[in-house]
């Protein structure tokens, strides 16, 4: 095995024995902080053309920090969203992760060279839970190298992940160079979690950031998560997050 991945196995044993979750309180978490940290997302399959315009005006309107969406609507959100500073955000290997890392880089290239300004990666998490570290360090270093500037999160559905298969897939994304690990899909068994948030913040450095994605639909929940770690919020309901509403749905 790589001598740093020799390390980060050392670590996730040491991080197991050592961790405790305390939820921690929201202190002076405004609107504007959350406007700016959500990714106003639309994931689903059946978006239409005018469901992207949309979401595109939504994020303008109240200033979020980007739009999520499928990588077949990148360039039409290069239009909507014009020199707004809405960044885009794209998908790979959504949302199994089970593609090829030859095809997660093709995709990853292809959706940089229409516009997208990050990338949401899935993780294999069979690779992960078959314990064939080294292929999944290798498959999201692939893609951090393919991307270059370009910034790359890791999704790796801690719906599916023990506590230590989280620990592990945390510091293994970080050891290949992802900017952001991300908790969830939104097409799991469930979103993000203060726990998982938590967890994940706690095991990568100040470097590595966090976005915490599905089941945040009201202000309350919003705030407690970046209280906890999270950096970005993945989101279908910031609309009606900063309404004061809470919304209804999955993401």
């Amino acid at each position: 095995m790589h001598e740093n991945l020799e390390k980060v196995i050392s670590k996730v044993k040491e991080i197991e024995k050592t961790y405790s979750f305390i939820e921690k309180e929201p202190e002076d978490i405004n609107e504007e902080q959350i406007a700016a940290a959500i990714e106003h997302t639309n994931l689903n399959s059946t978006a239409t053309t005018e469901d992207i315009k949309k979401l595109c005006e939504e994020a303008i309107e109240n200033k979020f920090r980007s739009v999520c969406i499928h990588p077949s609507y990148i360039c039409m959100a290069t239009d909507y969203l014009g020199n707004s500073g809405v960044k885009i955000v794209t998908v790979i290997g959504f949302p199994l992760g089970m593609n090829s890392t030859v095809i997660k880089a093709k995709e990853t290239e292809n959706a940089i060279s229409m516009g997208a300004d990050e990338i949401d990666m899935v993780i294999n998490q069979g690779k992960l839970k078959s314990q064939a570290y080294e292929n999944v360090f290798f498959e999201i270093n692939k893609i951090v190298k393919t991307a270059g500037k370009t910034p790359v999160k890791v999704i790796i559905e801690t719906c599916n992940l023990t506590f230590e298969e989280k620990i592990t897939a945390c510091l293994i994304s970080e050891e290949a160079g992802a900017k952001y690990v991300k908790t969830s899909t939104g097409f799991g068994k469930h979103g993000a979690t203060l726990e998982d948030v938590s967890l994940m913040r706690h095991c990568v450095s100040g470097n590595t950031m966090i976005k915490a994605a599905g089941g945040i639909r009201d202000i309350e929940t919003a705030k407690k998560m970046m209280a906890n770690g999270a950096t970005l919020l993945g989101t279908s309901s910031g609309v009606k997050i900063l309404k004061g509403m809470r919304a209804d749905g999955k993401y």
